[in-house]
Parts: C-alpha cells; structure tokens; sequence
C-alpha cells in the first residue's frame, strides 16, 4: 500500500501524552519571525511517496545497489532483496527469520559490493554488536540462498562502516575490535578468505555497544580519516595506512550517537562534523572547525537538543539512532536525515519508546560566512528507522530517495521533487 506526505516544516510541541502538535508552514514562518529565527526556508515543496516493503521485523539497517544487473538500483533488508524499480518482487539469499520487535535481530547493517570481482554485486551484512560480519556471494541466476563468506568474527560499535578508506574502488569495514580501532580489508587474491583487521589505535576500553563512527576528511589532506564520538584519527596516506594514526582529541558527544560525517557545513572550506549526540537519548548537532594557529578546533552548533529551546526550528525527537547525508533537493549542499529509532530497548526503554516514529530531513541552508541552519522537514511518523539508513536515486529521477529497515518493517520514500 503506497501513501503520499506532503513534507512540512513544522514546530513540533509534545504534550502530556507525547504525541506531537502539528502547526502549519505559515505558523511556523510567523513563529520564527516572532522569535528571531533566520528565515532560511520557507517549504520545500517535495513530497515522499511511502512504500511498506515488509511489516515484519528482519533487520535495523538496508542498502541500495543494482543486485540482478539490469542497471536499476534494488534494496536490500534482512534476508531479502527487492526488485526495483517497484520492488514488488523480492528474493531471500538467506534463510529468513522473524525477530521480536521487543528484542533484537541479527542483522544491524547492509552493504553492496562485487566482493569477488566477478560482474554481480554481492551483499555484505554486519550482525549484531560483537558478533560476526558476513558477504553473500552473488550466484547470478542461480535459485536457492547465497554461499556466505566470513568478513570478520568479531565487529563491535553500533555505526560500523562499509567504506573505501583507501581509495581503490573497493569497501573496507570501518569498525573497532577487542578495543582497537580500524579497518578490515578483503584478500585480493583469495576474496573467500576472511578479511584482515589493520588497527590504527592502540588498545581502549571501548566495548561492542560503543556509540558513535564515521569517516570523513578533517585536516583537507585528501586522506579520509576515522572519526568517533572522542576525536578523530588522522589517516596518515595510503603508503601508511597500516601504521599507527595519531589521535586528535575533540569532544564530539558524550554517549555518542550514531554515523559521523565531515563535511563542509558552512562553505568556508573547512570540513566540520556532523553527529548525533546520544543514540538513545536526544541530541543533533554540527562541529564548525576553526583553525588556532596549527590546531583545529571545533564549536558545537545545535540543530536539536533535549528541549523546544535548544532546537532553533522546533522540531525535536529522542533516540536519534542512524544518520545519513544526501542532497536531497539536489542544490549542490548535502542534507542531513535522521529520525527515531522505534523500540530501541523494546517498548519500556530508553526515552519515549511509544513516541511517534519519524523520519525527517534537515534542510542544510548557508547563511554568512561561518553560519548555517538546517531546516527539518518531515518525511512520515509512522516508520523511523534502526541503526542505519540508506539514500540513493532508485527511480531515476536525479533526487535521493530513502529506505529504512527496523521493528516497524521495512520502508522506501521516494523523493518527488516540485
């Protein structure tokens, strides 16, 4: 069943019963002149068509990628991958097992990559915190589950990253094990084999549920380095990458919150970091780095806080557990989408479990130099998400389209521009 949402900026209010209070567009553009607030924008005008691919609780994470070859992009949820451009078939290449929403499944984050360089693109999956990651090896057409292959036994952080770090065309795993962060690389000459783990830290007392990771260029050397909720490690260039990274310290988040990202916020030609504060908490903010002499600092500007008065457009959600940037309306700045992860420690824990579960996108709009804004507009708050989310054009239209996977099901929304 498919339904549309008109996307609307709006000031969310909880009441007694935390179910929020939806004020028009022209209510919130008053309220904003009211109060001061920058008018960076004023409604997008797009709209999410919302398509529930399952209703049953497989996975927290999804991807996107061309699976069967036919150049179309499809997405992958738990054991399923669904057909696009309709994605009404889909296809298990693993046995499919139900999870209790009010536990936890075995399948936090997706990936897609030709693993084995043969033509198809194969699906690569993390499991639960601590537990193994695995590749699917694409059998063409073949019917029938898919030979699985051992990335790591051990991968602990909630955000892990499938991601080229070193710039050769293929992924990595970003994560951190036995209390060393770093990165697991794939055997060139025997893709079967388990990858091998480079430790580019020394020894912390990080445990699997550490919050908080992400990749992104942070001194402008061109190298990506690896960010976490403490401070970021600089990648010292790809002749080195298996050496020790020095250690910046930055305090990013307290508890930490989900994927990181370095990105040029402002458009002063710094890369700043993008996060959430606490994954089970409330919290969403921007970095903006400055430079003392040789040092890089950052200063942390709110998008979202715990309160109404700590969201400069206010719009607030608790247990912000999965964070993605694409340009969503396509003006050459990337956007920031987020949204609550339903039922994170089951329908008692963590803050307002039963809270509607929205998606929103943030609107990055560019003031004077050194200054932005990033503007929610709401996708559905009836979905959320898990621990990962996934954006990519799957219609072809040049806009980014999302998909979520967690206790709710799984869901697409695709973005129709104005």
């Amino acid at each position: 069943m498919k339904k549309q949402h008109k996307m609307k900026s709006l000031r969310a209010m909880k009441n007694s019963s935390s179910n929020p209070v939806k004020i028009p567009l022209l209510g919130v553009v008053l309220l904003l002149c009211l109060s001061c607030q920058p008018l960076w924008g004023q409604g997008s005008g797009h709209e999410f068509e919302k398509i529930q691919l399952s209703s049953t609780f497989y996975a927290e994470g999804a991807g996107i990628g061309d699976i069967n070859g036919d150049g179309r992009p499809d997405v992958v949820a738990g054991p399923y991958w669904y057909e696009g451009p309709d994605f009404a078939d889909k296809h298990a290449f693993y046995e499919p097992r139900m999870f209790d929403p009010r536990n936890y499944s075995d399948n936090f984050i997706a990936g897609v990559d030709d693993v084995n360089g043969d033509g198809s693109n194969d699906i690569l999956v993390v499991g639960f915190p601590g537990e193994a990651a695995y590749w699917y090896e694409n059998p063409g057409e073949s019917n029938g589950y898919w030979e699985r292959h051992l990335i790591h036994e051990s991968v602990d952080n909630e955000s892990p990253q499938f991601y080229d770090l070193d710039g050769d065309g293929s992924l990595e795993l970003v994560f951190h094990t036995g209390g060393r962060l770093g990165y697991a690389a794939r055997d060139a000459e025997d893709p079967t084999r388990p990858w091998s783990f480079t430790a580019v830290s020394g020894r912390h007392d990080w445990g699997k549920f550490t919050h908080g990771l992400g990749i992104g260029d942070i001194d402008g050397d061109g190298h990506e380095d690896i960010l976490k909720k403490e401070g970021w490690w600089e990648n010292p260039g790809t002749d080195q990458m298996d050496s020790r990274w020095r250690y910046h310290e930055a305090a990013f988040a307290g508890p930490g919150g989900a994927q990181m990202y370095a990105f040029d916020v402002d458009g002063d030609g710094l890369n700043d970091v993008i996060t959430s504060l606490d994954a089970h908490g409330w919290g969403l903010a921007w970095h903006r780095q400055h430079r003392e002499g040789d040092e890089i600092r950052f200063e942390q500007r709110l998008v979202m806080g715990s309160s109404l008065s700590d969201s400069p457009y206010g719009v607030r959600f608790s247990q912000p557990h999965a964070l993605e940037l694409a340009d969503m309306d396509q003006d050459g700045v990337k956007d920031v989408i987020s949204g609550k992860r339903f039922w994170a420690h089951g329908p008692q824990g963590g803050f307002e479990p039963n809270a509607p579960a929205v998606v929103y996108w943030f609107n990055l709009q560019r003031g004077d130099p050194g200054s932005a804004g990033f503007v929610p507009y709401l996708v559905d708050d009836d979905s959320g998400l898990g621990v990962q989310i996934a954006a990519g054009d799957l219609t072809g239209n040049g806009y980014p389209d999302i998909v979520t996977s967690n206790k709710k099901g799984t869901f697409v929304f695709l973005n129709h521009p104005p």
